[in-house]
C-alpha cells in the first residue's frame, strides 16, 4: 500500500513540475494565421449583424419615444381643452347662480317690505279706529250718560261702589 501512495506522490509532482506534460498524449491542434483571419473575419460578421440589429432596436425605441410623446402631447391638449370647457361650464353655473340669488334677494326684500307695510297698516288703522271709536262714544254720550248713572248708583250702593272703583270709573 505505501508503493501505490508513492507512485500517485510522484506522479503528483510530475505533473505540477511540467504542467505542459500530458498522460493521453493528446497535443493540441497547431494554429494558423488563416485560423485567426478566419476567426477574426467570423468576429467581424457577427459584428455587423450585431451593429445591423442594434440600429434595428435603436429606430424601433426611437419610433416608440416619438409615439409616446406624441400620445402625451395629445393627452395634454386634450386635457387641457376639458379643463377650459370645465372652467366656462363653472363659470357659467356660477353666473347663473348669482342672477338666482339677485333675483331671490329682490323677491325677500319686497316680501320683507310688504308684510312691514302690512303690520304698520293694520296697527296704524286699528289704533285710529279705536281712537274714532272713543271720540264717537264720548260725543254720542251714551256710555258716558252710562257711567255717570252707575255712579249715582254706586252712592247708595256700596257693591256696585267698590266694582266701579276696581275699574277705575269711580
Amino acid at each position: 500500500m505505501k508503493k501505490s501512495y508513492f507512485f500517485l506522490a510522484a506522479l503528483f509532482l510530475l505533473l505540477v513540475a511540467f504542467p505542459g506534460v500530458s498522460l493521453a498524449g493528446d497535443k493540441a491542434p497547431r494554429v494558423t494565421n488563416e485560423m485567426i483571419y478566419e476567426k477574426l473575419l467570423e468576429m467581424e460578421k457577427r459584428q455587423a449583424v450585431f451593429e445591423a440589429q442594434f440600429r434595428e432596436f435603436k429606430e424601433s425605441v426611437d419610433k416608440r419615444f416619438e409615439q409616446v410623446d406624441k400620445r402625451f402631447e395629445e393627452l395634454r391638449a386634450d386635457m387641457n381643452k376639458r379643463f377650459e370647457e370645465l372652467r366656462v361650464d363653472t363659470n357659467k353655473r356660477f353666473e347663473e347662480q348669482l342672477f338666482f340669488m339677485k333675483v331671490l334677494a329682490i323677491f325677500t326684500s319686497l316680501v320683507v317690505a310688504v308684510i312691514a307695510f302690512a303690520w304698520w297698516d293694520r296697527r296704524t288703522i286699528i289704533r285710529k279706529a279705536r281712537e274714532e271709536t272713543v271720540a264717537y262714544l264720548e260725543r254720542e254720550g251714551k256710555l258716558r250718560s252710562l257711567i255717570e248713572a252707575l255712579r249715582e248708583l254706586a252712592k247708595g250702593d256700596k257693591r256696585l261702589a267698590e266694582i266701579l272703583r276696581h275699574y277705575g270709573l269711580l
